[in-house]
């Protein structure tokens, strides 16, 4: 499959990173060659195969899951530089310009 300059443009919009010059070409590349493996992956023989779900056969035990209450909502909050009643206060990080 061929990369396009478009299909770049658009991931690295959708990433927040811009690639240019001959770091743009070598994106370019090892996506090509990662989507060739994706290709080569397609043509195996799966018939019969039962999908992995695991990948040992050893499993976690897990522990009762038990709530405690180790600090009150006004410690919690007691050093935060801005709250909002029962809650931390933080600034907007991702604008919705597009």
């Amino acid at each position: 499959m061929k990369i396009t300059d478009e299909k770049i443009e658009a991931l690295a919009k959708l990433a927040r990173l811009s690639f240019e010059g001959p770091e743009r070409e070598n994106i370019r590349q090892d996506l090509e060659n990662i989507l060739g493996m994706c290709e080569q992956l397609q043509q195996v023989d799966t018939t019969g195969v039962e999908p992995l779900i695991y990948m040992s056969e050893s499993h976690t035990v897990l522990r009762s899951d038990v709530v405690i209450q180790t600090i009150s909502k006004e410690e919690a909050l007691k050093n935060a530089p801005k709250r909002d009643s029962d809650f931390f206060r933080a600034p907007k990080v991702i604008d919705q310009h597009d």
